[in-house]
């Protein structure tokens, strides 16, 4: 057996301990986890300050070391999606319907576990507790592979919810860490049959791609973000420069931040000053169409079509001035990755249109992408943004992390 193997018969080993307990004896363990993460406050902050030098001196640029970056409020932000997830009905068990048929047979189709879970991801290490507490709550084990700039982080975030898990008298190997982040491992995970049910990858489109590519074991693709805002002719503007500056410069490292704008060609004139004066404020660099720079000027770079296809995850924004929302919809059309994608206006025909026309898991009209989040969906933490359509689709809470299984009683009935 291989170093995933050995992880996954474990996992597979301890997994029916928690499938089949109580919705309070998972949720004891995940108030301990949280407990145990303020405890271990200032474990986890000296391995993340590891990680974030080790970051810079390997030259990841400063938005990418904020996806990184552990502090104590986002210490008890993580601890706190764990207690929100004890606030949230448990999926498990959960008849989705049932039937009688003519013969008397009762057929019940019920949610259930999927088994094991594997999760590739990158940077990001409140992942590590976001996605094992996802899984510990809809009973499944969970075998974590984050990237090797957070392994520091995640080797005590890791140890620190094992312990919780021992505690409450679980096994501790329903949550494993991959400590081995080769690429030779990596493949391992994706060709893990047998012994992950599962396998879900969140992080930049190489990751995503490459698992995609290699994987022979089921996958949920989760989505990286080219998220377009589309500033109609009837928009409020300063509530679009307000939406559009939210998205881009809020938090550009995530997958939810805005990357293309555009505009409709009757206001581009009036707004794009507008919406520049306010990105100015955090030095965005505008890539835009040869209209963009006629309004602007000089401090338009002229935007290429890999502009349009790029997930910046910086101080960057690509800018694009559109004769209608036609345009608009065949642009995103084009472009998007199917994350999320807004309209601003006061039209409800055009609203409408979008919405029913773009063809992306999260639809907004007249408010930011930014709420693409399990939390904010009051999911409580998320497992990761979907962008297919088979099975789960935008963002994946304890549901998507459940499959059905039908249970059938009869009293002797034969074919």
């Amino acid at each position: 057996m291989n170093y995933i193997e050995i992880l996954g018969q474990k996992a597979q080993d301890a997994k029916k301990s928690l499938a089949t307990a109580s919705t309070g004896k998972k949720n004891q363990i995940l108030k301990r986890i949280a407990d145990k993460l303020l405890e271990k406050q200032s474990d986890i902050l000296a391995a993340n300050e590891k990680d974030i030098a080790n970051a810079r001196d390997n030259g990841i640029s400063e938005t990418m070391v904020d996806r990184l970056k552990l502090t104590g409020e986002r210490i008890a932000g993580i601890a706190d999606a764990c207690i929100q997830l004890t606030n949230l009905e448990d999926p498990v068990g959960e008849v989705i319907e049932g039937s009688t048929r003519p013969n008397g047979m009762k057929i019940t189709k019920v949610r259930v576990p999927m088994g094991v879970v594997g999760i590739i991801y990158e940077s990001r290490p409140n992942v590590t507790v976001d996605a094992a507490s996802l899984c510990i709550k809809s009973g499944n084990a969970a075998i974590l592979r984050g990237g090797k700039e957070a392994i520091c982080s995640n080797k005590v975030l890791m140890d620190t919810m094992r312990e919780a898990v021992a505690e409450c008298g679980f096994p501790e190997d329903i949550v494993q860490l991959v400590e081995d982040t080769s690429r030779e491992v990596s493949t391992q995970m994706m060709q893990a049959n047998g012994f992950i049910d599962v396998l879900i990858p969140r992080g930049g489109a190489g990751l995503i791609q490459a698992v995609v590519k290699n994987a022979t074991l089921p996958v949920i693709e989760t989505g990286t973000g080219n998220c377009h805002i589309y500033i109609d002719e009837t928009a409020d503007l300063e509530m679009g420069v307000l939406i559009t500056d939210n998205g881009k410069t809020q938090r550009p490292s995530v997958c939810n931040a805005l990357e293309t704008c555009l505009v409709h060609k009757n206001v581009a004139g009036k707004f794009l000053p507008m919406l520049k004066k306010k990105l100015d404020e955090h030095h965005v660099e505008i890539r835009g169409c040869e209209r963009t720079a006629a309004i602007l000027g000089e401090c338009v770079i002229p935007a290429t079509q890999q502009d349009y296809a790029t997930e910046f995850l910086d101080y960057k924004i690509a800018v694009k001035v559109v004769d209608s929302v036609e345009e608009a919809i065949d642009h995103i059309g084009r472009y998007s990755t199917g994350h999320s994608e807004c309209i601003v206006t006061e039209s409800y025909a055009n609203a409408h249109k979008f919405q029913q026309e773009v063809d992306s898991a999260c639809v907004y009209v007249n408010c930011s992408t930014r709420f693409t989040d399990g939390g904010e969906f009051g999911m409580g933490a998320e497992i990761g943004i979907s962008t297919q359509k088979l099975h789960a689709r935008g963002p994946m809470g304890l549901k998507e992390l459940t499959t059905m299984k039908y249970l059938i009683c009869g009293e002797g009935q034969i074919r």
